[in-house]
């Protein structure tokens, strides 16, 4: 049927409709575009850089042996920085009929998936939330018989502007009379292109 593309910051939101009996199924993928191997690779450099200066100025003259350890433990540090991070951030698709599915995918190649029923759902939040650290917007799905809110996307923050249309497409997915997707009332105006 379409598809639209938002992007901001690091983040890229693509949103995909497929059309077809019985309903439509809704894509929601938000990326983060690959530029996160520079990073680990100057982490990567530094830690070599420091173990290659303390087996320079290592007095017992284990020269060889604090070199390869240095490279063991650097590369070991790196796969673990690298096989927990998110490849394909996190997706949302809502079957309309049936419920919604939580997908995050992972470097290594993992993936972890949740399936919401759609009548579990009692509604979908837009939450501001507010660290000592930071503030950013969270979407999350109020779950009957669960205690907690879930959150929709776990390992991103991606900005409102991105997370205003799937708030609005689970809406209607849910067709709850309480869930109004207009959000004049409920975000200040300049809050929105954020």
């Amino acid at each position: 049927m379409g598809q639209s593309t938002i992007r901001g910051g690091r983040f890229t939101y693509v949103n995909d409709v497929n059309g077809g009996p019985p309903e439509a199924i809704d894509f929601h993928n938000i990326f983060v575009p690959n530029r996160c191997r520079m990073s680990h690779f100057c982490t990567y450099a530094v830690v070599l850089a420091i173990s290659g200066f303390l087996s320079l100025h290592n007095p017992q003259g284990t020269l060889v042996a604090v070199t390869f350890w240095s490279f063991i433990i650097a590369g070991f540090l790196l796969w673990v920085s690298l096989r927990r991070q998110i490849k394909k951030a996190e997706s949302v698709i809502i079957l309309a009929a049936f419920g919604v599915q939580l997908e995050t995918m992972f470097r290594s190649g993992r993936t972890v998936r949740r399936f919401v029923p759609i009548s579990k759902i009692l509604k979908p939040v837009l939450v501001e939330c507010v660290t000592p650290f930071s503030c950013y917007w969270s979407l999350s799905l109020i779950v009957r018989g669960e205690e907690e809110l879930l959150p929709v996307f776990k390992g991103l923050y991606p900005p409102v502007k991105m997370l205003v249309p799937i708030w609005k497409a689970l809406c209607v997915a849910i067709a709850n009379g309480e869930c109004n997707p207009t959000l004049d009332d409920t975000l200040p105006s300049g809050e929105i292109g954020s």
